[in-house]
């Protein structure tokens, strides 16, 4: 349902859809109609398909009747049918995201409401690769910065400095990834003729986020909805002055649904 609700993004992005599963046409006939897919339900019965791309689960016994099930995998595939990424967790309950894959490797902006800030030196955009998420999705958050003309932060590697800092508060059953920074400028200070890491103009910060199930999310999770918080904080200088750090709290509301446990009739399953 989460492919279903990114489709029209990534057929915009020259991306088709199809899932494939070892369960019955009939099956996988019923699930699409009951949940509204759109894009092909390939039945895979004998799991050939599977083992040819390396997803089959091969911790199910053969002896076993869900023998021949896949690993939860996403994968991303070339014009000649080559894998051009593959996206998996360790735990068959984690997922990585429609959303999350359009913002990563096909540098979409198909995200969901956007929330937007201003200070004196520049204007801050932030969203969520996807607008509903589950526990054990992997998504990303998303920060655009559009700094005032003339104006520039420094870079994380920058030393002697401040650098620009994206810290996220911690809470219980969420996992906190890496900030992704862009390539910095060097900028030459010509009056003490240093040579510093700065962003100037436009850029953007991506860092994912996993979340865990429902009953280990704690107060994130308030009716219905996913509330996830951090701040942003930065020392901005221009060609004449550099101002007072500055911190911009930051915050997401993202829609939190529970998984699909509806089974399809007992004279369709295996």
């Amino acid at each position: 349902m989460q492919l279903e609700r990114k489709r029209q993004a990534l057929e915009a992005s020259g991306v088709n859809i199809a899932g494939i599963s070892y369960d019955k046409r009939e099956a996988l006939s019923n699930f699409a109609e009951r949940a509204g897919i759109g894009f092909p339900l390939l039945s895979d019965p004998d799991s050939e398909i599977i083992r040819a791309f390396g997803v089959l689960n091969e911790d199910v016994p053969e002896t076993h009747q869900f023998y021949g099930i896949p690993h939860p995998v996403e994968l991303l595939l070339n014009p000649d049918r080559t894998v051009a990424e593959k996206f998996h967790e360790e735990n068959y309950r984690d997922r990585f995201t429609a959303g999350r894959i359009l913002v990563r490797q096909l540098g979409s902006d198909a995200g969901g409401a956007r929330t937007q800030q201003r200070t004196s030196h520049l204007k801050l955009t932030s969203w969520a690769s996807d607008e509903t998420v589950r526990g054990g999705n992997r998504f990303a958050l998303v920060l655009d910065i559009e700094l005032n003309d003339k104006m520039h932060v420094y870079a994380p590697e920058v030393e002697g400095y401040i650098p620009i800092a994206w810290t996220m508060d911690e809470g219980s059953g969420v996992t906190l990834y890496d900030t992704e920074f862009p390539d910095a400028k060097t900028l030459h200070l010509p009056a003490i003729d240093e040579r510093v890491p700065v962003y100037e103009g436009k850029f953007r910060l991506v860092r994912d986020i996993m979340i865990g199930q429902a009953n280990e999310l704690g107060d994130l999770l308030e009716d219905g909805a996913l509330k996830i918080s951090g701040s942003l904080r930065y020392q901005a200088c221009d060609d004449k002055v550099c101002y007072l750090p500055t911190t911009v709290p930051l915050e997401w509301t993202i829609q939190f649904e529970q998984h699909d446990r509806t089974r399809v009739p007992e004279a369709l399953r295996r």
